[in-house]
């Protein structure tokens, strides 16, 4: 089993409830393992009965959890980039580009970026003090953005360091300046940031390490989007082993309309089987009860990796 999961899927599908039952039956075989909220609606905390914030707190024995925010992390985020930026930029200029900055922290993407520094951040600070990483993420959508982030951004910070360079060699030459070393402020803090970015995807990309686990229910819509999900998923090389298929009815109801559900579920079950052949399906059944701690210990019985 790998050191590191994320659990991803459709809103709705039972990503918390599989997580935190995944990380119980990890818990429960001696291994001690972190549990992790990048959700921005945190539901881990309400489910294990205990409060959760930005810090590490232990649940239970083996067990470990914290909630990350993405708005004070995004907070964080952008109050370090300050931080660099005025070390290394004039007073005239540096004003402005806090401004920006002020503006760039409500932008589309800040948030992910600053979740995704915190995210690797734990995992390269606290995985040699875990047997077991459990990730429970936000929607798809929101996941994918996430996973794609270090070659987006490494690209991007690519770019960034060659501009500066080349701006750094006009202005040498303007200056009558003949040095060939350029030790940049602004270009060792971009490097900085680019070296995290290939550390943090060579640790997701990392099948020895590190695999994505998908949840969906017996039904047409998390199916294609699972399907779709697993095929960008691929184009990021990385690994995906298992699909876990929650709330599946009983059968032989004695309810008519119970029994017609769990028809079409069938059919869809067997989908599933044609569809993702080569990945292990972990079935879990719809329990008659609410889901609170001791839905999560009986749950995490069919986490039998």
């Amino acid at each position: 089993m790998k050191k590191i999961l994320f659990f991803g899927g459709k809103g709705g599908v039972g990503k918390t409830t599989s997580s935190c039952s995944c990380a119980y039956y990890f818990s429960n075989n001696n291994l001690k393992t972190l549990l992790i909220s990048t959700d921005p609606a945190h539901s881990v905390g309400d489910l294990l009965n205990v409060k959760l914030d930005s810090s590490i707190k232990k649940i239970k024995e083996n067990l470990y959890g914290l909630e990350i925010d993405p708005q004070t992390e995004r907070d964080k985020y952008i109050n370090r980039i300050k931080s660099n930026i005025s070390k290394t930029i004039s007073p005239v200029i540096l004003k402005e580009i806090q401004r920006q900055l002020d503006a760039a922290s409500i932008s589309p993407g800040s948030e992910e970026s600053a979740i995704f520094d915190k995210l690797i951040e734990i995992i390269i600070e606290e995985s040699n003090n875990f047997d077991r990483i459990v990730f429970d993420t936000a929607p798809t959508g929101h996941t994918l953005r996430l996973m794609s982030l270090p070659e987006l951004l490494e690209s991007w910070l690519e770019t960034l360091i060659k501009k500066r360079k080349k701006a750094l060699k006009l202005n040498n030459m303007a200056s009558n300046l003949e040095k060939k070393d350029i030790d940049d402020p602004i270009i060792n803090i971009l490097q900085k940031r680019k070296d995290k970015l290939i550390k943090a995807r060579t640790i997701l990309i990392d099948n020895n390490l590190a695999s994505f686990v998908f949840v969906l229910n017996p039904e047409k819509l998390p199916i294609l989007e699972t399907k779709k999900s697993i095929e960008i998923m691929k184009k990021y090389n990385m690994n995906i082993e298992n699909i876990v298929i929650n709330k599946i009815l009983p059968k032989d109801s004695n309810s008519d309309f119970l029994n017609k559900r769990r028809e079409i579920q069938d059919k869809y079950l067997d989908e599933i089987e044609v569809t993702f052949k080569n990945i292990n399906l972990i079935k879990i059944p719809l329990l008659d009860r609410d889901i609170d701690s001791e839905y999560i210990k009986e749950i995490s019985n069919y986490f039998s990796f």
